[in-house]
């Protein structure tokens, strides 16, 4: 067990306690996450919304107990410094950094006669003071209400749970959970109906693009791995970029320049971490489609992360619940940023690990900017791996022909004569082969 102890000289709104519980022998055989790694994220996942924090710790559990998940000596040790704390001012939060069930939160709330918040409850909180579209806000919605709906058992604990008459009806409590279900069921419907529309006309959006065929190129990552930052460098846009988890919820594209003469659309995407609870999985499936109809995936990794492969893992397992499990054979690049905080042993294993690399991966410092342009070359060389550039005239009146070429490639040159235009257009080899058909046709 670690303990973290803070400076509080700033008193914001409610202060907390963070608790990170670190489950032992867990017989799952994942690599062991470094504790005070996992302690800080926790912390963070605090500070996000503002909470004060008064004192954090890590503490093992040997067997998760199901009606309190700590030990029946860990629960009376809390209890008793959340009482000590008391005595300066109220501890208002217990943020347990895991996923509890219903009965668990319940009898720790009751146990240490305060609010207790776990993971997916705190992310949710989160999300809904970050989103600021009309589809995050929704899909924001959506997750809470899930959420809820689990747990209106706690909220009716007063009230009788017999049934009475003749056995159809309910006692008091029985009937208002049953309300406060059916209002959260329309609630979800509603939402659900609404999402299915924003679905549609980000559909219809994706389309449109494909009809100027600019490349999608998607960042993806953990949470506060850099991602805006490297966003904003690469693109000159002004996107919040913060020290801070979940600093980006809702989607944001622009559009990059090559090397190569193409034009690409950079797509910043909301952040993952650990355990994502499974709503916010759901309900943000809609905002995760851009990486799904992306040309190229670019996987932000904060290099100097103790826990930076298990970060990996994490992404690569969330991707795949949305449905993107078929990274390994797409074209996926591997940045390794936050290059600027290593010191140089760091980057010596580093800049070794990365020569001996099968797959494309590069370091980078979004921060100031080091390997970007490197980066963009990779980009440019990726997105015109197989590409052919074709020269070719095109009589003036041959309106079709050109319009097919403006929708489907790239075109790099063009020189418009009295008897003939004269094209310099870079092709995908599909469209190329098509463009041969149609000449052969004509």
């Amino acid at each position: 067990m670690t303990t973290f102890q803070f400076d509080n000289s700033e008193p914001i709104a409610e202060r907390c306690l963070v608790l990170h519980p670190r489950l032992v022998n867990s017989g799952r055989g994942e690599a062991p996450r470094n504790p005070d790694a996992s302690l800080e994220e926790a912390c963070g996942l605090a500070r996000a919304i503002e909470l004060q924090i008064d004192h954090a710790e890590w503490i093992n559990i040997a067997k998760p107990q199901p009606g309190t998940l700590f030990g029946s000596g860990t629960v009376t040790r809390i209890g008793k410094q959340i009482q000590d704390l008391h005595e300066t001012d109220p501890v208002s939060v217990v943020f347990v950094d895991t996923a509890l069930s219903p009965v668990q939160q319940r009898n720790l709330e009751q146990a240490w006669q305060c609010k207790v918040i776990d993971r997916t409850g705190l992310i949710l909180e989160i999300f809904g003071a970050r989103a600021r579209t009309r589809e995050g806000r929704l899909q924001v919605a959506l997750a809470a209400f899930t959420y809820q709906r689990s747990r209106l058992v706690r909220s009716w604990t007063h009230l009788e749970r017999q049934r009475g008459g003749a056995g159809f009806m309910g006692g008091p409590g029985e009937r208002q959970i049953e309300l406060d279900r059916r209002m959260i069921d329309q609630s979800i419907g509603r939402i659900k109906k609404d999402l299915a529309d924003v679905k549609r006309t980000r559909s219809l959006h994706r389309n449109a693009r494909k009809r100027v065929p600019h490349p999608v190129v998607a960042l993806v990552g953990y949470t506060n791995a850099g991602k805006s930052t490297l966003f904003n460098r690469m693109t000159n846009a002004h996107v919040v970029a913060q020290d801070q988890l979940f600093a980006t919820l809702d989607p944001t594209m622009r559009s990059i320049q090559l090397q190569t003469g193409q034009e690409a659309i950079v797509s910043d995407t909301v952040g993952f971490v650990s355990n994502l609870p499974h709503e916010l999985v759901e309900a943000f499936h809609a905002t995760l489609e851009e990486v799904m109809e992306a040309d190229l995936v670019l996987h932000v990794r904060d290099a100097s992360h103790p826990d930076s492969e298990a970060q990996k893992t994490d992404v690569l397992t969330v991707l795949a619940e949305i449905g993107i499990d078929e990274l390994a054979s797409r074209d996926m690049v591997e940045v390794f940023n936050k290059t600027d905080l290593m010191d140089d042993g760091a980057k010596e294993v580093l800049e070794n690990r990365l020569n001996r690399a099968d797959e494309p991966v590069i370091a980078v410092s979004a921060l100031t900017g080091e390997g970007v342009d490197a980066l963009i070359d990779i980009i440019g060389e990726r997105l015109s791996a197989g590409y052919e550039m074709v020269d070719l005239d095109l009589e003036p009146a041959d309106g079709a022909t050109l319009a097919w070429l403006y929708r489907n490639g790239d075109v790099v040159e063009r020189s418009d004569g009295e008897e003939a235009i004269h094209l310099k257009v870079r092709l995908a080899p599909a469209k190329a082969e098509q463009l041969q058909q149609q000449r052969r046709r004509q």
